[in-house]
């Protein structure tokens, strides 16, 4: 590269970064935006399910889970001594 135009060469490099980080900020933006709402319609669609019976809550298996409360085991493990057997 000629030293004549390094500063040229420069300041468009500069200028090409600045305008390549105001589209990754409106990218980055934009794909929040589309998460929330994704949110949003995975919530409203899990509810007309559940209207419509269609969404099943599975409480044989959700029985099965140590510690949750429901089942009449404890999940917790508790150190016995021999006298105590």
């Amino acid at each position: 590269m000629d030293p004549r135009y390094a500063g040229e060469m420069f300041q468009h490099l500069k200028k090409q970064n600045e305008l390549l980080m105001d589209a990754y900020r409106s990218m980055t933006h934009e794909l929040h935006k589309l998460q929330v709402e994704e949110e949003m319609l995975m919530r409203k669609f899990y509810e007309l399910m559940e209207a419509q019976g269609l969404a099943k809550k599975n409480e044989e298996n959700s029985s099965n889970v140590p510690g949750d409360g429901k089942n009449k085991q404890s999940g917790a493990l508790v150190p016995v001594s021999d006298n105590e057997q």
